[in-house]
């Protein structure tokens, strides 16, 4: 088998075999190894592989479409932009590889070039780093495009949840890589099963780690749905909260470790108000005294924190209520960004459900994506100036600024008297 065909082989097979990152992209480890180990191969059973960069390119993007047309007959299609980019990733690495590499690497046999291998592995090592490199800048341009991410502390907050969430199995996938390149000028094909099965070891932890974390999430969003079948809230309150506060939480930067606590807290906000004898109207906290908020925010925390393990995520409720500053007082430094962000949230969802409501239209029924979309931007204009009202001591006006711009992003127009929520602390 030539080895064209056989990486390309096993990049086809990766591609079926993708692990699920925290913030839900998928990854292929052994695809991405195969085909940056395939780009830096200058050797086979100490035989030269002399085939110009063309080939290297056709061998890789062939593998990684054929695992993408196997994967969408099988319902599994891969994100175009995704399926580009680790092509891209692939195809640099080579390029780089050929142009920094000397001539003779790829005319010369194995055995002639021992004086010079110790800078060839360096060569080798070095480039499958910058294809990882290139790997982490990639997703953050794909991330800021897609989320039209325009603040630097945007841009930063990106690159640092790439960097958590990739590097270990980027510097897997680049280890694997080096192997690849290295191991198949002595070991020939044999190389690929015996570097790769540590790998797919590796990867099958990782899926089962992935599993664990998303049936978690799953049961937290079950209690959460409590409230609404008990008919304490809005039916679909505390998925609209969720998909508002974690892409206001990105908006501002934050890094995707405190994204999963926020989303928690988000889900279960409101779980306090299950312990009360007489339900809020419609749920909505805005219609109670101060008092009574940080009552039900703190009969939610004594909930979660029952359960041993939400301790930070019972913190964030129990401060959902308290204002962002006190009357002649500097903004409390203690007070969690989480709590500010799902405050806002909250308060502008139950603004535009009981607006909405007075209207006789409903609230429920689409996606959390969808609800955000479909809010009538007159609804949304007159709870943003409700929440602008508030940013004297209520709501940080940096989490009313970032509400405001993911709004806009969803192509919501809010009318000029909020447009600008910051000109309000002015």
């Amino acid at each position: 088998m030539s080895p064209a065909l056989a990486f390309g082989l096993v990049i086809a097979i990766g591609q079926l075999l993708p692990v699920r990152l925290p913030g839900g992209r998928p990854v292929v480890p052994l695809a991405g190894a195969a085909a940056t180990g395939y780009a830096l191969l200058f050797d086979i059973n100490g035989k030269p592989l002399a085939q110009p960069f063309s080939d290297v390119a056709i061998a890789v993007c062939g593998g990684y479409l054929s695992g993408a047309v196997i994967a969408t007959l099988l319902g599994r299609a891969p994100r175009g932009v995704l399926l580009v980019r680790r092509m891209m990733v692939a195809v640099l690495a080579g390029a780089v590889f050929r142009l920094a590499a000397p001539e003779r690497l790829f005319s010369t046999s194995y055995a002639d070039l021992r004086p010079e291998l110790s800078r060839t592995a360096l060569l080798v090592i070095g480039v499958a780093a910058l294809a990882a490199a290139a790997d982490v800048l990639f997703g953050v341009a794909d991330g800021a495009i897609r989320r039209r991410m325009r603040s630097l502390a945007g841009l930063l907050g990106l690159l640092l949840d790439e960097l958590r969430a990739t590097v270990g199995l980027n510097a897997a996938v680049a280890a694997t890589a080096v192997l690849f390149a290295l191991g198949t000028p002595v070991m020939g094909l044999y190389a690929i099963p015996t570097f790769a099965v540590p790998l797919l070891l590796t990867q099958f932890a990782f899926r089962r780690f992935a599993a664990v974390r998303t049936t978690y999430r799953q049961t937290i969003r079950a209690l959460a749905q409590v409230t609404e079948v008990s008919g304490y809230v809005a039916r679909g309150h505390g998925r609209r909260v969720t998909a508002l506060a974690v892409e206001m939480a990105r908006e501002l930067g934050l890094p995707e470790s405190q994204l999963v606590d926020l989303e928690y807290a988000a889900l279960l906000h409101d779980i306090g108000q299950l312990s009360l004898t007489e339900p809020i109207p419609a749920g909505s906290t805005l219609v109670v005294p101060p008092a009574e908020r940080q009552r039900v925010a703190a009969l939610g925390a004594d909930v979660i924190k029952t359960t041993g393990v939400l301790d930070w995520v019972a913190a964030i409720v129990a401060r959902q209520a308290d204002p962002y500053r006190r009357h002649r007082e500097p903004p409390d430094p203690t007070l969690p960004i989480e709590s500010r962000i799902i405050k806002a949230a909250s308060a502008f969802d139950d603004v535009v459900t009981g607006l909405s409501r007075n209207r006789g239209a409903g609230a429920d029924g689409t996606t959390a994506a969808d609800d955000i979309k479909a809010i009538d931007p007159e609804l949304a204009a007159d709870a943003m100036e409700r929440l602008r009202l508030g940013m004297a001591y209520e709501y940080d006006p940096r989490v009313v600024d970032a509400l405001h711009a993911v709004l806009a992003r969803h192509g919501i127009q809010i009318a000029s008297r909020v447009s600008s929520p910051r000109a309000a602390t002015r």
